[in-house]
């Protein structure tokens, strides 16, 4: 019986979360992002900097507070993260090619608040002479002509996969 109680009471939090998150429409919690050019030169421009491997850019881009999130739940990584793990990438992987639609947006109210950058592409690579696909969606907060933080959603196993390995369950 306390299980039951418990499940209602948890229902009951998040059938109000969501009605909470409802009670505004999109017209009063989202609108055209007035510097919309500029930021999406600052993305564009900083991904063809990690494509052609100018760190250097790609860096002076980035926020010095700048937070990347993604794939995977609470995995994070700092400018100096970002850079580093970059330029390790440069050393194995040849044939670089990112293709992408973008668009921007400004959130004026809740946590989100402010100037976004939605990407949406495959970036191509090849490793270890085996060339990989990956679709993927990226998005950034821009301010003051840098991204501020970003997350980046992919299928990580199946980039995993098309390079050749197998997914096996832990041997107790």
């Amino acid at each position: 019986m306390k299980t039951v109680k418990t499940v209602a009471i948890l229902l009951v939090l998040m059938i109000g979360q969501v009605t909470f998150a409802q009670e505004k429409s999109y017209k009063e919690t989202v609108i055209e992002n007035p510097t919309a050019e500029e930021d999406l030169k600052v993305v564009a421009d900083h991904l063809e900097a990690i494509m052609t491997n100018k760190m250097g850019k790609a860096a002076s881009l980035l926020a010095d507070s700048y937070e990347g999130r993604g794939p995977a739940f609470e995995e994070t990584e700092s400018k100096t993260e970002l850079v580093a793990s970059w330029k390790e990438i440069h050393k194995v992987r040849t044939n670089q090619k990112n293709d992408f639609v973008s668009q921007t947006f400004r959130v004026i109210d809740g946590d989100l608040k402010g100037d976004w950058v939605s990407v949406w592409g495959t970036y191509t690579f090849t490793e270890n002479g085996i060339k990989v696909n990956l679709p993927y969606h990226y998005t950034a907060m821009v301010a003051n002509g840098k991204i501020v933080s970003s997350i980046i959603y992919y299928d990580r196993l199946a980039i995993t996969e098309a390079m050749g390995y197998e997914l096996a369950a832990k041997q107790n």
